[in-house]
């Protein structure tokens, strides 16, 4: 029989990732989940910052990481510089301040197209979702497991949940937009 559920799940699951991509783009304000992207070559491992530090968002354009280890406080600042966030670490002891600049209208412009690319990738994604699972119609359909209704029936509900989760993205690119041509 056919699971339909489990394509909506993974329809789902897409939508976290790309969510989880959105957060860590950077907007003119800080955010502790815009470091959540970045691995730091620590202990023969890549290991996320947030597993060697302390992220805190004091004020709107400041992260402070206090490192739990002073021998990864480097390590971090390095991982920081080569990132594409484009921030400038600030080393006190344990501790790494960095300082959130304004968006440059130049680089809020490139923001908007890199978010409508990550938007495009999620809904190719979820198409593909949708390609398999009407495969799997179509198999079990020729293998006289499901009826010329139930197809249908089946086509209409996987088409609902594209239609429902690219709607989903569409909003989230649009408010993600908006986010950054807010000053």
């Amino acid at each position: 029989m056919f699971d339909e559920k489990s394509y909506n799940n993974k329809m789902i699951k897409t939508l976290d990732v790309f969510s989880k991509e959105l957060g860590s783009l950077r907007t003119g304000r800080a955010n502790s989940s815009m470091l959540d992207l970045i691995k730091v070559d620590v202990y023969g491992q890549k290991m996320p910052i947030n597993q060697l530090a302390t992220i805190t968002t004091p004020e709107p354009r400041i992260i402070n990481i206090q490192v739990w280890d002073v021998n990864n406080v480097n390590m971090i600042d390095l991982a920081i510089k080569k990132s594409e966030l484009g921030l400038n670490p600030q080393i006190d002891g344990q501790l790494v301040r960095l300082p959130i600049p304004d968006l440059s209208e130049e680089r809020r412009t490139e923001m908007k197209k890199i978010v409508k690319s990550m938007g495009e990738k999620c809904k190719v994604s979820i198409r593909n979702i949708r390609r398999d699972a009407n495969d799997e119609i179509k198999k079990l359909l020729k293998t006289k497991q499901i009826s010329e209704d139930d197809e249908k029936k089946f086509e209409k509900i996987i088409q609902d949940f594209t239609d429902n989760n690219i709607k989903t993205v569409e909003e989230k690119v649009s408010s993600k937009e908006n986010e950054l041509m807010t000053i």
